[in-house]
């Protein structure tokens, strides 16, 4: 048998290492390396996985006062789960995937891990972890990342240090554009590890908005309903955001009346033109279908009372990707 020269040895050495080297991008392997699309870049694309928690035992004997605890009164726990259960028939029978996050993972003291939203936000490169802006949920996070471990959901980016950030601060607009709300749940450091994250991911623009203190989180006057038809609240919508949705050819639906602002903007698109709303805001519900959005009502009577509604309730773990939008200046 012929031996080999070390400079022949050197040289199938090399290539093997370079067949070997990794070429290709995240994203595009990411079906046959964690058994999933795991991809999230705007609000709208088909929805096919989220992650939810079913209200479990850490509803069941809350004693603090409701303030103290982050809800706006007490809790009826049979009802909430009735509720929760037509939720999530809702979904499989739109051909969403429901995640649930296991009994096992949630401690007693986490009675608002039922609004998963705020807990984990999608990406095109897979689940960025919140660090969560009040105590009373600072256990939550880990409850939901333990879940998407055993799902097999890569996560990209888990808020640290000193930043805090909740999920429902950041609106996919596209792949190339988000908004970030800026405010008491998410302050400077979370924001610019987000902020970065998504850049290294190729989000190229970042819309700004600072988030009232009656506002907490985006989905409670923002809420993107087809491709082109956006609803907002226009009493606490700043003028930017207005201006980058008319910039991408959105119409603009707004809310109408201050009594139908606390949930008719926290719906959740289940494809583009087709969203699964809160029942009871029959004017916001009449002009969106005006708009030509099919709306699906929930009933979320109960829920509301710990704080939250269906998007609160929902991460989005994968929607089909959108067109980048065309910008006119």
């Amino acid at each position: 048998m012929e031996k080999k020269t070390k400079e022949q040895l050197d040289r199938s050495y090399l290539a093997l290492l370079d067949e070997l080297e990794v070429h290709s991008n995240f994203v595009e392997v990411m079906p046959e390396v964690w058994g999933g699309q795991w991809s999230v870049d705007s609000e709208i694309g088909k929805l096919r996985a989220v992650l939810m928690r079913r209200p479990g035992r850490e509803i069941d004997n809350i004693t603090l006062p409701p303030a103290l605890v982050s809800m706006h009164d007490t809790l009826n726990p049979e009802a909430m789960r009735a509720e929760f259960d037509a939720i999530k028939k809702m979904y499989e029978d739109n051909g969403v995937k429901v995640y649930l996050i296991d009994d096992e993972d949630v401690r007693l003291d986490c009675p608002n891990v039922v609004f998963c939203r705020d807990l984990v936000n999608g990406s095109p490169n897979g689940a960025i972890i919140s660090r969560m802006g009040i105590t009373v949920r600072a256990p939550e996070v880990a409850a939901a990342s333990k879940t998407l471990g055993k799902i097999g959901v890569p996560v990209a980016k888990t808020i640290n240090a000193n930043g805090t950030f909740e999920g429902a601060c950041l609106i996919w607009i596209d792949r190339e554009t988000v908004i970030i709300g800026h405010g008491t749940r998410s302050n400077d450091e979370g924001c610019k590890q987000v902020v970065d994250e998504l850049r290294n991911q190729g989000v190229k623009n970042f819309i700004w908005v600072e988030i009232p203190r009656n506002g907490v989180h985006l989905d409670g006057f923002i809420g993107v309903a087809d491709i082109d038809v956006v609803l907002l609240f226009p009493s606490i919508t700043p003028n930017n955001v207005y201006d980058e949705f008319k910039k991408r050819g959105f119409r603009i639906v707004e809310i109408p009346t201050w009594e139908e602002q606390a949930l008719a903007a926290n719906f959740v698109a289940l494809e583009p033109g087709k969203i699964a709303m809160c029942a009871g805001f029959p004017k916001t519900k009449a002009l969106l279908e005006e708009a030509g959005v099919e709306v699906i009502e929930v009933k979320v009577d109960e829920i509301r009372r710990a704080g939250g509604a269906i998007h609160c309730m929902t991460a989005f773990l994968q929607r089909d990707t959108i067109p980048v939008y065309p910008v006119k200046e």
